[in-house]
């Protein structure tokens, strides 16, 4: 009774990006099951601002720190709020949490579940096991609004819960049991002396606990309506659910390969009519097409995710989708709302990661081994910052079969770093190889360009090849990656398979490499990303290599998007760099020789890169191919978007329909399969060698 006291006082309120957080006064109604917040405790008199229904509430700390957690009412809504410190966050979870299982309760006993679900209950046990002893709060069938029309047989269907779920609630009801007594302990302890109830370290592992049983009792919850909703089929007729009931028709967002429902023909815009249409297989020009660099423009698109509006008046589809989704389930099938997409391609995605040349192009120019594999990895570990668009996690468009992205960047040869003795690598006459009539016109040049070239090379399993090349300088770097993502609870991981190779031609040199994972995280309330995983690269013939780790966010403590990382030689097992920071702002290169070096990635010039306008673009050139997509996006019109990216999605489905017929294989545009891997059609090397071949024929 003590802990049902009302508790009040000010808060911040996450409202928008725009917004931002906002001081709230706040008051925790027991009696009324209410959290309420005012303007400020002088307006308390008036009418809240906003109120929140605790019944069937899950009030979770965040990860984000130790000050902020949710309120993730029933209906959908939520609150994110902040503290001023760890102990005051607790203080106001541990009201708020108990609040909630009070009036929890009091709607399971007022609606009792069906008298039906003991048949499958009374298998397993007496009436004295745990798994009969549960709260009604935590039956599933309490959290929905079942409203029962009488049968012509007077009858009424069984709604049975498989016994694993039986199995798994038991050995919950033993954890909370435990937890219980736990949380009891701690609270028993006196509040001065050696020991006291205001640890810091108990206050912690109380916070941790209730955190774990929460996500535990979320999973089960979405578990149970999973199997609700799989029974749907055996309710009688009339029957009604309407608890986290979508609001708009969703059954085609998340099924890919279902049959669309798109309006008539007449009805369509000319573009999505385009855009469904089927084109037959010898239509297709799938011969490599050569892309001249002065072609292409400065880039002037410059779209910024950082409006989070969408998801949050969406946040209802989201708590549908997450219903429907199983923890480890893969997403690659999954068709995800469109108010969730980035407005580019993944293809382009990748491109962006080449976003600092200059550093690029430094890493042949490196006087030493050991000095270029740490230009490389330096190179790699700013790449990761301007691939994301804003701090917002967002998903990019998942490239078409066939789908193409094109660029390229001129960086002036004075903003190129040289080796330390100030020279470029020294070249003899035999190295000087005329390697293509482009070339020649670009010797007198001021800049280096870097062209690339992305493809997507497969549907299923989805799978992208890219390459980038610097001519003048002889180095190029050839990719693959099966982007295979995963639902996670709260959070989406995406394993980046593949593996990558840079190659120096001038020295004779390649560095394979590979990708760290990515997590999106806080799906439900700000999503965020988070890189982990260890990569590795490695030059075999120069005997170095570098290991590096992105570290995800422990639990409680610790920084966001750190990494680290060190550079050794590998017969002597000597560590000549040591790296540490955040791959996203700061970081820092400490060298054997005691010498540091701080990178500030929010510092870095970013060179925008040159792409061919609109209209000179092929039709599954990436933008071209998207084009009404993103302008729907950009004007916010969500419906008009999802039927663009729906005819793009069935035109796909189509084609790949028609080749299955007709037993007609996928010709890749610019990728060759050799192996496990796709390798670039025209790499660089082979352009080298054959041109040195020519030279010595010559000769």
């Amino acid at each position: 009774s003590d802990h049902m006291e009302n508790i009040y006082g000010y808060l911040m309120k996450y409202t928008n990006l725009v917004t931002g957080w906002q001081y709230r006064f706040f008051v925790l109604n027991n009696d009324a099951g209410l959290l309420e917040y005012f303007v400020n405790e002088q307006s308390r008199h008036l009418k809240p601002r906003g109120t929140l229904q605790l019944a069937g509430a899950v009030i979770s700390p965040s990860d984000e720190d130790s000050h902020t957690f949710t309120v993730n009412a029933a209906s959908g809504e939520q609150y994110k709020l902040r503290a001023t410190d760890a102990k005051e966050r607790q203080h106001w979870v541990s009201r708020l949490q108990i609040c909630t299982q009070h009036h929890t309760e009091a709607i399971g006993k007022n609606n009792p579940p069906l008298k039906s679900r003991s048949f499958s209950l009374a298998s397993q046990g007496s009436a004295n096991s745990p798994g009969l002893q549960r709260r009604p709060s935590q039956n599933a069938v309490s959290f929905f609004s079942v409203g029962h029309h009488r049968l012509s047989t007077g009858k009424r269907v069984p709604i049975m819960q498989p016994d694993h779920l039986v199995d798994v609630r038991e050995m919950m009801s033993q954890a909370e049991g435990q937890q219980r007594d736990l949380i009891r302990s701690i609270e028993c302890l006196p509040v001065s002396g050696h020991l006291t109830s205001l640890d810091q370290d108990l206050l912690m592992l109380k916070a941790t606990s209730m955190a774990t049983m929460n996500c535990l009792n979320d999973c089960f919850h979405i578990l149970q309506l999973q199997h609700a909703s799989q029974q749907k089929g055996s309710l009688p007729a009339g029957t009604t659910i309407n608890w986290l009931e979508p609001k708009i028709s969703l059954a085609n967002h998340f099924k890919n390969g279902a049959a669309q429902n798109f309006p008539a023909e007449i009805n369509k815009p000319a573009s999505v009519r385009e855009e469904q249409s089927v084109a037959e297989p010898c239509q297709l020009t799938r011969e490599p097409e050569e892309i001249s660099s002065d072609e292409e423009l400065e880039d002037i698109c410059d779209d910024k995710e950082d409006d989070l509006g969408a998801v949050e008046e969406q946040r209802s589809v989201i708590l549908h989708l997450l219903s429907q989704l199983k923890l480890g389930m893969d997403l690659t099938r999954v068709v995800l709302p469109t108010f969730i997409l980035e407005k580019r391609s993944l293809l382009e995605m990748y491109a962006d990661f080449m976003s600092h040349p200059d550093l690029f192009i430094a890493i042949t120019n490196g006087s030493t081994p050991e000095e270029r594999m740490i230009r490389f990895v330096e190179y790699y570990l700013t790449s990761f910052h301007e691939g994301r668009k804003g701090a917002i996690a967002k998903k990019p468009y998942n490239p078409i079969i066939g789908e193409t992205f094109h660029c390229s960047w001129r960086m002036p040869k004075s903003n190129v770093a040289t080796d330390v003795g100030g020279n470029l690598s020294a070249h003899s006459t035999s190295e000087q190889v005329t390697l293509s009539k482009d070339m020649e016109g670009q010797k007198e040049l001021d800049y280096y360009t870097v062209k690339f070239v992305a493809e997507q090379v497969s549907h299923h399993p989805p799978v992208s090849g890219f390459y980038a090349e610097c001519v003048e300088r002889k180095m190029c770097v050839n990719a693959h990656v099966w982007t295979k993502s995963k639902f996670l609870g709260m959070s989406i991981g995406v394993t980046m398979i593949g593996e990558g190779l840079l190659s120096l031609l001038e020295h004779g040199e390649e560095y394979t490499f590979s990708l760290p994972c990515a997590y999106a995280r806080s799906i439900l309330t700000v999503p965020w990303v988070e890189l982990g995983g260890k990569v590795n690269i490695n030059c075999v013939k120069t005997g170095y290599s570098a290991s590096i780790n992105f570290h995800t966010k422990p639990f409680y403590g610790g920084k966001l998007h750190r990494v680290t990382g060190e550079v050794k030689q590998n017969s002597t097992n000597t560590v000549v760099c040591r790296v540490q920071g955040e791959w996203n702002s700061m970081l820092e290169f400490t060298y054997s020789n005691g010498e540091t070096k701080y990178v500030d990635l929010t510092k870095l010039s970013v060179t925008r890169k040159r792409v061919r306008p609109l209209e000179k673009q092929g039709p599954f050139e990436s933008r071209r191919l998207w084009q009404h997509v993103t302008e729907s996006l950009r004007d916010g019109d969500i419906d008009k978007a999802t039927e663009h990216k729906r005819a793009l999605e069935e035109r796909q489905r189509s084609e790949e329909r028609l080749r299955a017929e007709t037993e007609t294989p996928w010709c890749t545009k610019y990728f060759l399969k050799e192996g496990d891997g796709w390798v670039y059609h025209k790499p660089l090397w082979k352009t080298v060698s054959a041109a040195q071949t020519q030279q010595m024929d010559t000769n």
